[in-house]
């Protein structure tokens, strides 16, 4: 556990600095002059007239979109159409960029499923207002709690997802909000999908050897408020500049609103991003780390923090969602961030993460799982300064292709 506690602060200590890190104002307005994406090269190979270019342009939306094929939770593909909408909803020069994701998928095997997160943020960063709907079908791997686990010793667990969180943060300082929230988790009919038989298991309890929220055939809920801290200094969160994001969300569910149990969890996330050169193109080194923890018992299992189900899906490039669960979980990554073209139409990364969940017995951080890749940029709309986002990660016996709009974090 000391171990531990000397990686933790190692990790945050990037974010710690606040003193250090003033903001440049310069990148409160995006000078798109001598920029390219790939609009402007789609106007030039149909010859069509350039846009003009305009810090305090009227236009206040930009949508990027991208329809990809792409694997999915519990193995197979599926049609993903991912679409981002950044706009602004006060002075550009005092509010910072909003954002809404829809990114739906299916197949022809009756997997599908409609997330949408957005993050609104008022008229001089009066108000931040975060939501995240999920209606989803799909069957998913586990492994059970802690590592230790060979990559072949998984269960396929089965069940529909409904997910409503919404919060709503007032801002008390200049970069610093805090607010409450409303979490919702519903978990319908949990069974074991193919009826195998794992080590002896033919129940997610008994593979788990966890109760809550295991029971074959059953639903699992959550439902309670969160209380939101939240400290942001990053104009743009879809592809962030130098600056510091820090958020820590309390949750309590309770059987009075509706949860299986009373349970609480504390969930501690920390960002900094430190640019490397004064001027001309990117040249970013970006830190993260997360701190995800149960505080008390009866979480349903499907609630317990697990690698790549933080709430942006973002963690753990090149791990498979879900491989490592545990009552704990933390988390730290970095990642190196380069222009290739003056341009800024193209560009590349160079990232690196580590995660260790806790052990079923003893609730200690026992192993360590790293994974490491790289990955393509190219630019789809300068405006909301939006990149195409293609990343190869491997890890110990699993690689993958992850393709997306906005950087992973």
């Amino acid at each position: 556990m000391g171990k531990f506690f000397i990686l933790l602060i190692l990790g945050l200590l990037p974010c710690l600095l606040l003193a250090q890190s003033p903001i440049d104002k310069n990148h409160m307005n995006f000078d798109t002059t001598g920029q390219k994406d790939l609009i402007d090269v789609a106007r030039s190979l149909l010859k069509s007239k350039p846009r003009p270019i305009s810090v305090d342009e009227k236009k206040k939306i930009y949508f990027s979109i991208l329809p990809v094929s792409t694997s999915i939770p519990g193995g197979g593909m599926a049609l993903l159409t991912s679409t981002t909408a950044g706009f602004y909803l006060g002075d550009r020069n005092t509010t910072y960029l909003s954002s809404v994701t829809f990114t739906p998928y299916f197949n022809l095997k009756g997997r599908y499923g409609m997330p949408v997160r957005s993050s609104i943020w008022l008229n001089n960063n009066s108000w931040d207002i975060q939501g995240d709907t999920r209606f989803l079908v799909y069957p998913q791997f586990t492994w059970g709690l802690g590592g230790g686990q060979p990559q072949s010793d998984r269960f396929l667990v089965n069940y529909n997802y409904i997910r409503l969180y919404q919060s709503a943060l007032k801002r008390i300082t200049s970069y610093f909000f805090v607010g409450v929230g409303y979490d919702f988790d519903y978990y319908i009919d949990i069974e074991n999908n193919d009826n195998t038989i794992v080590n002896n298991s033919n129940s997610i309890s008994n593979f788990t050897h966890y109760k809550f929220g295991t029971s074959t055939d059953a639903n699992a809920v959550s439902s309670g408020p969160t209380i939101n801290l939240l400290y942001d200094t990053r104009k743009n969160s879809l592809n962030p500049v130098p600056g510091i994001y820090a958020n820590l969300v309390y949750r309590y569910s309770s059987i009075a609103l509706g949860s299986n149990n009373n349970w609480q969890s504390l969930y501690a996330d920390f960002r900094k991003y430190i640019s490397l050169t004064d001027s001309g193109p990117k040249n970013v080194l970006a830190f993260w780390t997360y701190y995800w923890s149960t505080l008390t018992t009866g979480a349903p299992y499907l609630d317990l923090p697990a690698i790549g189900m933080d709430p942006y899906n973002r963690s753990g490039r090149g791990i498979q969602q879900n491989r490592f669960r545990g009552k704990s979980l933390v988390y730290f990554e970095s990642e190196y961030r380069r222009d290739i073209t003056r341009d800024g139409l193209l560009g590349f990364v160079v990232f690196a993460n580590i995660n260790s969940a806790s052990q079923l017995v003893g609730n200690r951080f026992q192993y360590w799982n790293p994974a490491a890749g790289t990955g393509l940029r190219i630019k789809f709309n300068k405006k909301s300064d939006t990149n195409i986002c293609i990343d190869y990660g491997l890890s110990k016996d699993f690689s993958t292709l992850i393709i997306g709009l906005g950087e992973a974090f």
